[in-house]
């Protein structure tokens, strides 16, 4: 199990390679850990009806998503041999091209670190409530459906 306090997940704005990189160097004293892998969602700059989109604006009901969050984790740790597990999602404006979505588990043995990650962001994105207002380069924007 992890420590049972559920933690603030959401980030402003996106996420940086640099935040990445120091949460992975901060393991490295963590020698009981074989395996890391991470979950990276970047904001495509996809066309809809002839209109390409230029950034993601992310909201959410924060407390209600972070028990959510919380629960994915608790599951998680309940269900993999998991030593480590961090989720960060961006709130505010992402532009395409950018990161807004950090999933990072640690395991003693890299086949769990595989399974863990995908029944992690399933999870997320079937039952966190993160809501995104896609902004097209002419300004308008409609909202996002999860997929």
């Amino acid at each position: 199990m992890s420590d049972n306090k559920p933690k603030n997940v959401f980030r402003q704005g996106a996420i940086s390679s640099e935040f990445i990189g120091e949460s992975i160097a901060k393991h490295q004293t963590k020698t009981s850990i074989g395996a890391h892998n991470i979950f990276l969602g970047q904001v495509r700059a996809d066309v809809i009806n002839n209109k390409t989109i230029k950034s993601i604006e992310y909201s959410a009901h924060e407390e209600m998503a972070n028990k959510k969050f919380y629960e994915i984790r608790e599951a998680a740790f309940e269900k993999y041999e998991l030593t480590c597990m961090h989720i960060y999602h961006s709130l505010g404006v992402v532009n395409a091209g950018e990161i807004c979505l950090f999933v990072f588990v640690s395991s003693p043995h890299r086949k769990i670190v595989f399974e863990a990650l995908e029944f992690i962001v399933e999870e997320i994105k079937a039952k966190v409530p993160v809501f995104g207002k896609e902004i097209f380069e002419d300004s308008s924007h409609q909202w996002k459906k999860n997929t």
